[in-house]
């Protein structure tokens, strides 16, 4: 009967002891051999689901030094040794049987023990495969997600497509109604308006035929004139002078060319001289009037001058003058004389005219690029040189005072706009020769147009290259004389 008993009793005990055997197998391997716990997997990433082929790892940065020295410390002192009390294991009455795992739960009988024994054997046969079988439900757990996103993400591709193949059906339909138009409206033109366009361009071709034939006999009955060479001949007055200040004070007061020698070193050289305009004295370095003269030159040409100084309007003396740039050197001789004033007259297609007057006027030698000293304003026209165009602001307007540069044509390029850079010069794109800044806020020996109003589209780089005052017509606008004067300042 106390045997039936005690298997009983040991019967309802062994779930509990199963229990506190997992328990215990979650934390460690107690009663394994080593042997056991070699064969084991240890998965290093724990519960965290590995990413198949796109997983990468980027490893840190080496890590600093570490602080090195004295501390701030010195050593603790040495604590006296303790003595721990070692807590007293309580014993267990024998009582025939072993020592349970916790030994809270006494003793267990003999036949419990070798139950626990057996029990034990097979946990260490079961627990690898339970442990396989669980990496296998994961690694299945983690094929299947992986299978359900890329089931997901076929389906929305299909969708998108599905939109994207309804949509271009929507935009062929669209696209064949316009061709559908365009055809329409193509077969209409072909039919109807290119017969009579066809005819309108036959009767413009057949007048501007005429008119060739015209220009071709009017250019033949010319050459006929031509065949023998122009001349001009002007007879120049005796009276002479340093400049045509000096000739008007040795009785010279007749408007025409003249010889002036403002150096007996050198040669003298014609000149007209205005000798009515404001009490007259006046010697022209600068004359335009029809265009006649182009006035993109080399820096040689600028240097010597060039063009026609005067031709005869039927008085016997050459009382008008032609269009001439007197040259650099002249110029730059004459103003060196002494204080020297300049004087801009300028008229529009309209036939107004107006004037800018500069008190001081002074042009250096070739040696420092022909540079310009200018001051003193008056007059109408607007003062564009000193302080630049009225129509700009800021850093714009300051690019466009002329006042202290240096002299600038296509092949010497001495201006403010990136020097040394072939393809930002102000000389090439605005047509002549001039104290360019970058660029101008006048261009007296730009481009000729005529007319007066032109546009970016007829200038040959797309800029304001005419004949401009910007403060008195702006930068569109060219106009249609523009003459230059100097004489010796004095007061009035």
């Amino acid at each position: 009967m106390k045997i039936l008993l005690v298997l009983c009793l040991c019967i309802c005990t062994l779930p509990i002891y199963q229990s506190l055997a997992d328990e215990l197998d979650e934390y460690d391997d107690y009663g394994l051999d080593p042997k056991d716990k070699e064969g084991a997997v240890i998965d290093p990433r724990g519960h965290r689901p590995v990413s198949r082929g796109r997983e990468t790892y980027v490893p840190s940065g080496g890590a600093p030094p570490p602080i090195s020295g004295r501390g701030r410390y010195r050593g603790r002192p040495t604590a006296a040794p303790t003595t721990s009390k070692q807590e007293q294991k309580e014993e267990q009455p024998d009582a025939g049987g072993c020592t349970h795992a916790s030994e809270r739960m006494g003793v267990l009988c003999p036949n419990g023990c070798e139950l626990k024994n057996t029990i034990l054997k097979q946990e260490r046969n079961v627990k690898p495969a339970v442990t396989e079988l669980k990496r296998g439900v994961e690694e299945l757990n983690r094929d299947t997600n992986s299978i359900y996103k890329y089931v997901n993400g076929l389906s929305d591709e299909l969708r998108e497509r599905q939109r994207v193949t309804d949509g271009n059906g929507q935009l062929v339909g669209e696209y064949t109604n316009d061709l559908e138009s365009q055809h329409a409206f193509i077969k209409e033109a072909v039919n109807t308006n290119f017969p009579s366009n066809i005819r309108i361009l036959q009767g413009i071709m057949d007048t501007l035929r005429s008119k060739v034939q015209r220009i071709s006999q009017a250019i033949v009955a010319q050459r006929d004139k031509c065949k023998d060479r122009c001349t001009v001949t002007c007879p120049i007055p005796v009276v002479s002078g340093k400049e045509c200040e000096d000739i008007y004070r040795k009785g010279g007061t007749e408007s025409q060319m003249y010889y002036i020698r403002p150096d007996s070193f050198y040669k003298p050289y014609r000149v007209y001289c205005d000798q009515t305009t404001l009490d007259g004295g006046w010697t022209t370095i600068q004359n335009r009037m029809d265009g006649s003269v182009d006035f993109g030159r080399r820096w040689d040409e600028y240097r010597r001058g060039f063009g026609n100084i005067a031709f005869d309007t039927g008085k016997n003396y050459c009382n008008t003058p032609g269009e001439y740039w007197l040259g650099n050197d002249r110029i730059s001789q004459i103003t060196k004389m002494g204080p020297t004033e300049i004087l801009f007259e300028m008229g529009d297609w309209s036939g107004a005219k107006t004037q800018a007057r500069y008190q001081q006027f002074t042009v250096q030698g070739e040696a420092s690029n022909y540079m310009v000293s200018i001051a003193g304003y008056s007059g109408t026209a607007g003062d564009t040189l000193l302080t630049g165009a009225s129509e700009l602001f800021g850093e714009n307007r300051t690019m466009t005072i002329h006042n202290g540069m240096m002299f600038s044509t296509y092949d010497r390029d001495n201006d403010k706009w990136t020097p040394g850079d072939p393809s930002k010069q102000c000389s090439r794109e605005d047509g002549g020769g001039w104290w360019y800044n970058r660029c101008h806020s006048a261009n007296p020996n730009g481009r000729y147009y005529w007319g007066g109003s032109y546009t970016k589209y007829m200038a040959k780089h797309g800029t304001d290259d005419g004949m401009v005052w910007m403060n008195w017509k702006g930068s569109w606008y060219s106009l249609k004389s523009m003459c230059m004067k100097i004489r010796p300042f004095f007061q009035q």
